[in-house]
């Protein structure tokens, strides 16, 4: 899905949402929020096996964006608590945006998603956003309220995500 920068809306935030760099939080615990089952049923390209060496080499890989394209993923802190994790990545042109929140925390996603869309639309290198949706992905109501379209469906690494 591509949502363009200038269509979102305005959603007030109830719960104090903080982005930090995925360097704050500790690996085990990066690491514990990827080996949740109920995470996995929304990440098909998603490897079991994570341990706190694993979540290293994965924060030094998003950190590494960020010292290539001066953007990229972040942690999120509900309340001072890391409830996940996500942001921008460059794919060729196009700036990618992933969000992977704990299960306890599903219900922040629009909020997140809102924060880091007003960041974007502040950001003049990105003109739009595109999304990667899993299959296990049905209710795209939020994402259409944003001005979110649906362009259609791609392989990435091997699986099927709609576009």
């Amino acid at each position: 899905m591509r949502i363009h920068a200038s269509t979102a809306g305005d959603t007030v935030l109830r719960t104090e949402i903080a982005f930090v760099r995925l360097s704050q939080i500790a690996p085990a615990e990066i690491a514990e929020h990827m080996s949740d089952p109920r995470v996995g049923e929304h990440m098909p390209l998603l490897t079991s096996g994570w341990d706190a060496a694993m979540a290293t080499k994965f924060v030094a890989m998003k950190e590494a964006c960020w010292a290539r394209d001066g953007l990229g993923h972040w942690a999120f802190l509900a309340n001072g608590r890391y409830v996940g994790w996500g942001g921008f990545q460059k794919e060729g042109p196009e700036w990618d945006f992933g969000l992977v929140l704990r299960p306890d925390a599903f219900g922040l996603g629009r909020r997140i998603l809102k924060r880091a869309i007003d960041y974007a639309i502040a950001d003049t290198r990105i003109p739009f956003v595109t999304f990667l949706l899993p299959p296990s992905r049905k209710n795209l109501g939020a994402l259409k309220k944003l001005g979110a379209r649906e362009i259609g469906q791609i392989e990435y690494d091997g699986a099927t995500f709609s576009a």
